[in-house]
């Protein structure tokens, strides 16, 4: 834990154990929809809905990704609550890295994702 931290630290960019203890928290909460389950994507541990990724956790960076519309992915890293999300260096431009520890963040950012994975399988449909 970072020094003089309790929980969560949002001054740590990396967020270590607190980062990954909150990643699984908050994606706990949203396995009460039996559509959504863990799995991994490129090595990561992810959450997906009906098969769509909408979630991810970069254990080098301790960031939350989650997969939203690119205009909203572009606001994020614009107001410096993110980052472009650029494994082995190719950007994912509907993925957002957001490195600070922030619960409140976190949680709202997750939900947006849900939202943006339905609407997705919604369009198929």
């Amino acid at each position: 834990m970072a020094r003089g931290s309790k929980g969560t630290s949002p001054s740590d960019a990396s967020g270590g154990d607190d980062a990954r203890d909150l990643y699984d928290d908050l994606t706990d909460d949203l396995l009460y929809d039996p559509a959504i389950g863990r799995a991994t994507m490129m090595g990561y541990p992810c959450v997906r809905l009906a098969g769509r990724f909408l979630a991810s956790y970069d254990d080098k960076l301790g960031s939350l990704v989650v997969k939203l519309p690119r205009e909203r992915v572009l606001s994020l890293i614009a107001s410096g609550d993110g980052e472009p999300f650029a494994p082995a260096g190719r950007v994912f431009r509907e993925w957002v890295a957001v490195p600070r520890v922030d619960r409140a963040l976190w949680e709202a950012l997750l939900a947006e994702a849900v939202d943006f994975a339905r609407k997705g399988i919604a369009e198929q449909a």
